[in-house]
């Protein structure tokens, strides 16, 4: 089975560019009003609102651009905005979403527990709960969540949700089902919603071995919004695995100069190795794992998973790689979270048995 063409149902959307030109005005704007604010007026519901929809910005722009210092200041953000109105419900929400967002999974359900009794809507809530649910690999509890947000309104968010879930699940008819009809379901105007659903539908076929269709879905994510660094460095991982080494570097070297998410300078080290420049693949490899180590110490949660998957491929350390798949599977006890601890100590085991 092959992913449908992105041309079967193409929304008409605000252009890519622009529209991150917006959203990087409306973050300084609303920062510019939120600093004006004083510190009496901050449990206003106007001003917890401007807060939380701040926070929601900077890691919309955190995931688009691959910025991990957005998520950092969202965060920064979320846990001020909470100490100045802690039984504030929308507070408590953003606070949830930038935990969660961060991998902070435990944290992000108690937050929600305490906006559930500060009277937050209801609906929100478990749509928050099925996002942790699908993270932490509970797929069944999660699909209740989505199914039940459907039947009382099937709209683009619960459908592409669903489809999304379906691919995880492996489910891959349903969720090309369902990702198309999600589409048809767009009624907005931004870019950004449609370019993350194309993108999910290209690591879904990434994962099934289609790299035909993978790179169909990262290119439509791509149009869409031309900065798009998940779906660009994607991209740049199957024209690697299809032999492109010249086109995944072309697509790397420019992320590596806008986002501080170390994955980027990782696939670049390794398709520069394979291109034989060897002494410039190194200064990216080393480049790549300070930051990683930087980040599994901020951050374990989120970066742990991706530091050992670096570490057993482009870094070279099985025994470092196997630390780390060991303390993500402490996080997550997921399949992938298995399945890269798995890896690390087939690894090791092959290190162990070449050394002399």
């Amino acid at each position: 089975m092959t992913g449908a063409s992105p041309q079967v149902c193409e929304p008409v959307t605000t252009n890519g560019t622009i529209a991150v030109m917006n959203l990087h005005a409306q973050i300084d704007g609303l920062a510019v009003r939120l600093s004006r604010t004083g510190t009496g007026e901050a449990q206003a519901p106007l001003a917890v609102a401007q807060g939380a929809g701040l926070i929601d910005l900077l890691n919309l722009r955190g995931h688009l651009l691959g910025r991990v210092a957005d998520y950092e200041h969202a965060a920064e953000l979320a846990e001020q905005l909470v100490h100045t109105a802690p039984d504030d419900g929308t507070a408590l929400l953003a606070r949830a979403r930038s935990r969660a967002t961060l991998h902070r999974f435990a944290d992000a359900a108690a937050d929600l527990g305490a906006a559930g009794r500060s009277g937050a809507d209801t609906a929100e809530l478990d749509a928050e709960r099925a996002v942790i649910l699908q993270a932490l690999g509970c797929h069944a509890d999660a699909m209740a969540l989505i199914r039940a947000a459907a039947q009382r309104q099937s709209d683009f968010t619960t459908l592409g949700s669903l489809a999304v879930l379906q691919a995880d699940r492996r489910e891959i008819a349903e969720a090309e089902r369902l990702f198309d009809q999600a589409r048809r379901h767009y009624q907005g105007t931004s870019p950004f919603p449609l370019a993350q659903l194309d993108f999910r539908r290209g690591v879904m076929w990434h994962r099934e071995g289609d790299l035909d269709a993978a790179r169909s879905w990262y290119e439509a994510a791509r149009r869409r919004v031309p900065g798009y660094a998940p779906a660009l460095g994607h991209l740049a991982e199957v024209e690697l695995l299809r032999g492109g080494t010249h086109d995944a570097v072309a697509l790397l070297r420019p992320l590596t100069r806008t986002s501080d998410d170390p994955e980027y300078a990782a696939h670049l080290a390794a398709a520069l190795h394979k291109s034989g420049r060897v002494q410039e693949a190194k200064q990216w490899r080393e480049r790549a794992a300070t930051r990683y180590d930087e980040l599994v110490r901020c951050h374990p949660e989120a970066y742990a998973d991706h530091a050992a998957d670096f570490w057993l491929t482009v870094g070279g350390d099985a025994d470092r790689g196997l630390e780390l798949a060991l303390q993500n599977l402490t996080f997550r006890q997921t399949a992938r979270s298995h399945a890269l601890f798995q890896r690390a100590v087939l690894a090791q085991n092959r290190v162990a048995q070449a050394a002399p």
